[in-house]
């Protein structure tokens, strides 16, 4: 059988693509054969009249192969392999053939692709394989150029869950084999789910970046001009046009190689609406924006001009390039006409700039978008990381290092964190991911990086600094990694917990409590002379922090449901500093020597013992205080005094709760009735002290702290101390709380002024 005879088009490649797209072999057997079938891991899916249907899961290599060819199905390609043994004839007779895993064709292009899939993340070597394709590789295309002439090829080697090296990188790059990952795979998946067969323009501009495009009429009237100090041409193209030579710089790790990359990905929900609205007759008046190369661009210069003009009018020769211009604002706006009845009889409206580097294009698409649709956070994280990383500001320096260590964290296949942190707009593997806000925080907090004033003058030498961002990251990423690593070996059950309602280890005050304590175990070993982070490797350093490492290894292997419902417990800003301690102590009681500055005091804040007897002088302290006030009122009011001393907002809150807890009583039968000042709280205290006259008349003298009498600010200072109690009062019934030592001493000064002298001990 030869090539033609294995390929499929129009239906035939409908139906092969649905079989391909399914995750499971199907099979009919006889009833008799179940039982054998099952042992060799069939699953039954249908009994049917004369047989049984049965399923088994297609192998992952197998998985992979299918995804990539139902990828370029659905990028409406039209002539693809039947099945994974198509044979390519290559060489002068064509006597030697090619198993190809892929083989796709569409009107300009054919496509050779081999996939190579591992079970899970590992490094690969594919020295071998990158020789034997440069081997082979012009005799495929010589072959078929027989049979599909005048179309441009290209080899492409898929990988699935594979670090390459970077001379196999370099190597590829230099044969110019196209690599595509898995999340290259994944990237054009998604952008075809949003724009069909117009996705087909972004993977060509990947591909042939600089090759000519045949046949393309490439002239358009335009206006030049200038602007900001930057060369513009105003001009109307229709949106298939200039969809030929367009390309989105999407943040996501299929455009690794082209950073600095900016645009958020497309969406769907947008894009319909804007072709439901452009086949409705609406339009966009507002320009594109792009940028676009000097390169085999040509201005004709159209006679007569407006001599008092600063612009000129002519014809403009766009370059019949794949990928020679960024749009920088409106890919909505281009693709949402790409599949409209207007993508060939319509113009839109465009302003390219030329030559604009890829850090004033990030610049021009934050200006941009700050002014319409805020930039996501993660992105624009994303975005600092690159625009950043050479700036005049060395703070700003390093808070693109910290960013790029963030994001490196999360994409290389090794990192113990691979795929866990959100960087741009890549989709996480797990539901549960880091953001790069938390590790840049973290790595922010620690003495890891140095600390320069606003005129670059050195402020704190940082202890894995080597002065540039570039050497930096060499040595500091890899010892967070490797010290991330030693702690998922050691707790791996628990690193790969992935039950949202259990995770303790890999989520966001975790990774950075974590990355604290390695900077606080770093700053223990200088201080012991142990270590030069300056001077040895960066995995010599790691090892040395392993010692300290251990305690929380066996913590997290043991840790108790108690233990992991007070971790999960923490909430807001202060929960990242809970948790740090928290390791700190844990590492503490194992290791004597190590005892982080300000440990010591924590401990005694947050262990609760000070909570017992604190709630009892809180208790004491309410009964005192409400019956100096009550007394107080009664000898200048009278009878009426819960009226006549009460502000109304006050009277009304206590008089409401009164009639709710009564009414409750009575229901219920609890026999007790509340009067309007049992429900008068101690914060409600601080209003009536300050109210009307009470204040001068009542309340000053025995509202005012000895110590405080001088105290400027007047009542509402000198009444502060009766808010911090009812603070402490409204956390007696929360679990989780910790009397601090100093809240604990501010009450018992409270006590011994307000109550008397015996305090609880």
């Amino acid at each position: 059988m030869n090539v033609i005879e294995r390929l499929v088009s129009k239906k035939e490649l409908d139906v092969v693509r649905k079989k391909r797209a399914r995750v499971y072999n199907y099979s009919n057997f006889e009833p008799e054969l179940q039982a054998k079938r099952e042992n060799e891991g069939w699953n039954l899916d249908k009994i049917l009249k004369k047989s049984v249907r049965m399923k088994k899961a297609k192998p992952q290599d197998e998985q992979f192969e299918d995804e990539v060819w139902c990828l370029f199905a659905s990028l409406g390609f039209q002539y693809m392999n039947r099945d994974r043994y198509l044979q390519f004839p290559y060489g002068s007779n064509g006597a030697a053939t090619k198993q190809v895993d892929v083989f796709a064709v569409d009107d300009e292009t054919i496509l050779f692709i081999e996939c190579k899939c591992a079970q899970s993340g590992k490094k690969g070597d594919f020295k071998k394989d990158i020789e034997a394709i440069s081997g082979f590789r012009n005799g495929l295309f010589a072959e078929a150029r027989k049979l599909f002439p005048g179309k441009r090829q290209k080899y492409i080697f898929a990988t699935k869950n594979y670090e390459l090296s970077d001379n196999d990188r370099a190597r590829m790059k230099e044969l110019e084999i196209q690599h595509f990952d898995e999340y290259t795979i994944m990237y054009f998946s998604e952008l075809t789910r949003h724009l069909g067969r117009s996705a087909r323009y972004q993977l060509l501009g990947s591909l042939f970046q600089g090759k000519k495009i045949n046949a393309m009429e490439n002239k358009v009237p335009a206006i030049e001009g200038s602007m900001g100090g930057h060369k513009y041409y105003a001009f109307s193209i229709e949106p298939e046009k200039l969809l030929k030579i367009a390309y989105v710089l999407h943040r996501n790790e299929a455009n690794n190689e082209l950073m600095p990359t900016y645009q958020r990905l497309i969406k769907k929900s947008r894009l319909d609406a804007i072709q439901k609205f452009v086949n409705g007759g609406g339009f966009f008046p507002n320009s594109l924006i792009i940028s676009i190369d000097s390169n085999n661009l040509k201005f004709d210069i159209a006679s007569p001009q407006v001599e008092s003009s600063v612009s000129r009018i002519g014809i403009l020769h766009l370059p019949q390039l794949y990928r020679s211009a960024y749009i920088i604002d409106g890919q909505h706006r281009l693709y949402g006409y790409a599949d409209s009845k207007y993508s060939n009889t319509n113009s839109i409206p465009v302003v390219a700039f030329l030559n604009l580097n890829k850090e004033k294009q990030v610049e021009l698409f934050m200006e941009i978008n700050e002014n319409q649709k805020s930039v996501p956070k993660n992105l624009k994280n994303s975005l600092n990381a690159d625009l950043l990383w050479d700036s005049e500001d060395w703070n700003k320096q390093r808070q693109a290092l910290r960013l790029r260590i963030a994001e490196k964290l999360g994409e290389v296949q090794s990192s113990p964190l691979f795929s866990r942190v959100k960087i741009g707009e890549n989709e996480t593997i797990s539901n549960n991911y880091i953001s790069t806000d938390t590790i840049e925080i973290a790595l922010k907090s620690t003495k890891f990086l140095s600390k320069y004033s606003k005129m670059n003058s050195i402020i704190e030498n940082g202890t894995f600094d080597k002065g540039n961002n570039e050497a930096t990251l060499k040595v500091l990423y890899p010892f967070i990694s490797h010290c991330l690593s030693y702690i998922k070996e050691g707790a791996e059950e628990e690193w790969e917990n992935d039950e949202p309602k259990r995770i303790i280890l890999t989520n966001n005050n975790s990774i950075n409590a974590l990355i604290r304590i390695m900077n606080d175990i770093v700053n223990h070993l200088i201080k012991l002379n142990k270590i030069n982070p300056n001077i040895v490797t960066p995995y010599d350093a790691a090892a040395e922090v392993e010692y300290y490492l251990s305690p929380l290894i066996h913590y997290f292997n043991l840790i108790s449901e108690d233990q992991r419902k007070e971790l999960r417990s923490y909430y807001g800003s202060g929960a990242p500093i809970k948790v740090w301690r928290t390791y700190q102590k844990v590492i503490a009681d194992s290791r004597t020597d190590f005892q982080p500055e300000g440990l010591t005091q924590w401990i005694k804040d947050n262990t609760k013992q000070f909570n017992f007897e604190s709630y009892q002088m809180i208790q004491d302290l309410e009964n005192a205080i409400k019956n100096n006030f009550s007394e107080k009122l009664k000898g200048k009011y009278g009878d009426n005094w819960v009226i006549a001393g009460l502000p109304a907002k006050v009277f009304n809150q206590a008089n409401t709760i009164m009639g709710k807890r009564n009414y409750e009583s009575s229901k219920n039968n609890f026999g007790k009735t509340l009067n309007v000042w049992d429900c008068v709280t101690i914060a409600n205290c601080k209003d009536i002290a300050t109210f009307g006259p009470n204040w001068t008349e009542l309340f000053e003298s025995i509202c005012t702290r000895p110590e405080e009498t001088k105290l400027q600010g007047g009542k509402n200072a000198k009444t502060a101390w009766i808010n911090r109690l009812s603070t402490l009062s409204n956390n007696n019934g929360n679990s989780n709380y910790s009397v601090s030592e100093d809240d604990y001493l501010f009450l018992k000064s409270l006590y011994i002024w307000l109550v008397g002298t015996k305090v609880y001990n």
